[in-house]
């Protein structure tokens, strides 16, 4: 392996932690980059596989301290299979787009909703419950003793496998009652979409059939085999950017006209690839090991109880406590498209639905792997006894509360750098490279000047993710219940705002970009107080204001009032090319003085990394 790919796959958990547990949460950040890259895919409905939970470290790494990481070395070929699968299905969907009308933009978007919503509220909380608690606990076959690995291993392997099916009866339900919602407050308008009602339903059976995988997933993730997931998402994206694309180009040909049709054929075929692959790699498992696929029984004892003799009760507990606040930030997630569905056209639902899929690329493709493995990590480093919060401020903070205070922030002021040239520059260069990506038509309905404002929201989505995650990983029950009630109110003044800018003021999609970002800012705000008293009580002062390069914010929004002054985006649409070359004289600049200005604190990560690297020589 070449030095610079070694420092790349270095580099993470050099910020992270410095043992070699955490070469597992690398593994981590790769998984997520290959989810992340499904995103490309739109607008094929996007990659239904919540981002939220997937990377549990559970029992097999909590008491691995040894055990070498076997997703590195296949790392780079799976990262290839993933980018390639990603960009091919990226360049039909482009060609897709010139098929696509706003309203059946719009239309598809609801429908995917409605699909997301139903994974949500199906596994969500119960994915967060197994990472945050895992169920090792479950191996007990009696009070105070341990039976042999391998009737643990089939225990456990059970266990996981019984929970996976609480996903699956909690989706039929869900499914089914979110359809009636729909099919009940739609417009008649809406209703006479061709093949609407028959694909709504595709669009359940296709989440049920995803479902159906779920025991098999969660049984892959606490064996950390992260590879069997990226190969059945490059499998499964493929075959449904081959549906989607095929059936659509087909009924243009013949010229039938079979609405969102095509996206629900797609995701049906997505969630049955998925399901195979699972099956086939949990099959070949359960067999190694000797438990089933299917719901078994497992007995209780007096330290470790399973409700109805299937699920593993601690575990239970927290997915149920944890399901209020999952209602709520899902809510949250997907209220832009519930709010732009009552105050706005179709029209304008379609132009916001290319800018939304289009400005949300870099958050899935950056943020989210770091955020669902900082998520993994703060979990792992701060669950021992010396580091919980006792409500107590304490004297001697410890050593991983340190170290958690240290790496919380590195990431965040690397979040806010990255910001400040997306802010600069991302406002001028969307709508051009929108022109250039999906051709006049969509870039002239004002789809350009949305994703423009779009970039000024991309930094809240960031610090929100971070910090919503440092949460996550530390936050009691009790705390959880809290911060429950603050997102709610927050809905409230999301929908308020919403309100006001969209119908008021008459902003359309960008009123409701500007409602995004205030909702985002009150959650960041939230987090940050719980942040800065969670260090407190540990002994540890964590000041947000170190956090903001002065100098550097200074020079990007300099670079931001000149391109301004220069109105160098008025010919964004119909020039692209030469407004990029206009934009590059400004950004190459900004870059290298952002590079000069934050020096110290770039060459301390360089440094960590070559000094983790000649440790490891010798």
């Amino acid at each position: 392996m070449s030095d610079w790919s070694t420092e790349l796959i270095q580099f993470p958990h050099l910020l992270l932690r410095r043992d070699s547990v955490c070469q597992e949460a690398w593994a981590a950040i790769l998984t997520a980059v290959y989810d992340a890259y499904s995103w490309l895919q739109w607008p094929c409905p996007l990659n239904p596989p919540n981002p939220t939970t997937d990377f549990a470290e559970l029992r097999l790494l909590a008491s691995s301290t040894s055990t070498p990481s076997k997703p590195l070395p296949c790392a780079s070929l799976l990262i290839i299979l993933q980018v390639a699968s990603r960009l091919v299905t990226f360049i039909a969907n482009q060609l897709l787009l010139r098929f696509l009308t706003a309203p059946l933009l719009a239309l598809s978007t609801q429908l995917e909703v409605y699909y997301l919503s139903i994974l949500f509220f199906a596994r969500e909380s119960l994915r967060v419950a197994i990472q945050r608690q895992g169920i090792a606990g479950a191996a007990n076959t009696e009070d105070g003793a341990q039976a042999d690995d391998a009737a643990v291993a089939r225990r456990e392997g059970q266990a996981v496998v019984n929970l996976g099916y609480l996903a699956v009866g909690l989706g039929s339900i869900v499914s089914v009652t979110l359809g009636w919602m729909y099919l009940a407050s739609a417009s008649a308008t809406t209703l006479q979409t061709p093949w609407l009602v028959e694909s709504l339903w595709l669009y359940g059976i296709a989440a049920m059939v995803e479902l159906l995988s779920e025991p098999c997933f969660v049984l892959m993730q606490t064996r950390l085999q992260f590879g069997t997931r990226a190969i059945a998402e490059s499998i499964a994206t493929f075959l449904r950017c081959i549906v989607v694309f095929g059936s659509a180009v087909g009924a243009s040909r013949k010229g039938l006209d079979i609405g969102v049709l095509p996206f629900a054929l797609g995701q049906l075929s997505y969630g049955a690839s998925l399901l195979l692959v699972y099956f086939a790699s949990g099959y070949r498992l359960a067999t190694s090991t000797g438990f089933s696929l299917s719901p078994k029984r497992l007995n209780s004892t007096k330290s470790v109880v399973f409700v109805l003799s299937y699920f593993y009760k601690p575990t239970v507990s927290l997915a149920g406590s944890m399901m209020a606040q999952s209602f709520v930030k899902h809510l949250l997630t997907q209220g832009d498209t519930f709010l732009i569905s009552l105050f706005s056209t179709p029209e304008v639902q379609g132009v916001y639905a290319l800018a939304n899929n289009y400005g949300s690329l870099l958050a899935r493709l950056l943020f989210q792997p770091v955020e669902e493995s900082s998520r993994s990590y703060f979990s792992r480093l701060l669950s021992s006894p010396s580091s919980s919060n006792s409500g107590e401020a304490s004297s001697q903070p410890s050593s991983s509360v340190k170290e958690a205070k240290r790496n919380l922030h590195i990431i965040l002021r690397l979040y806010i750098l990255l910001s400040s040239i997306i802010v600069s520059i991302g406002p001028f260069a969307a709508p051009a490279l929108l022109s250039i990506v999906v051709g006049s038509r969509w870039a002239g309905s004002g789809a350009g000047q949305v994703l423009g404002t779009y970039c000024f929201y991309i930094p809240f989505m960031g610090l929100n993710g971070i910090t919503e995650a440092f949460v996550a990983s530390v936050a009691t029950e009790a705390q959880v219940h809290r911060q429950s009630f603050w997102m709610g109110i927050f809905s409230g003044v999301f929908a308020a705002s919403a309100f006001l800018l969209m119908s008021v003021f008459q902003l359309g999609a960008q009123g409701l970009v500007y409602a995004n970002s205030i909702n985002m800012l009150c959650r960041i705000i939230w987090s940050g107080a719980f942040i800065a008293g969670f260090f407190k009580s540990h002994g540890i002062e964590f000041a947000p204001a170190s956090l903001f390069p002065a100098t550097t914010i200074v020079a990007s929004l300099s670079t931001l009032g000149l391109l301004r002054f220069l109105n160098v985006q008025d010919d964004g649409e119909a020039r692209p090319i030469a407004t990029l070359i206009k934009i590059a004289g400004s950004a190459i600049p900004l870059l290298l003085l952002i590079v000069f200005l934050e020096r110290k604190f770039l060459l301390e990560c360089f440094q960590s990394i070559r000094g983790r690297k000649a440790s490891k020589r010798e």
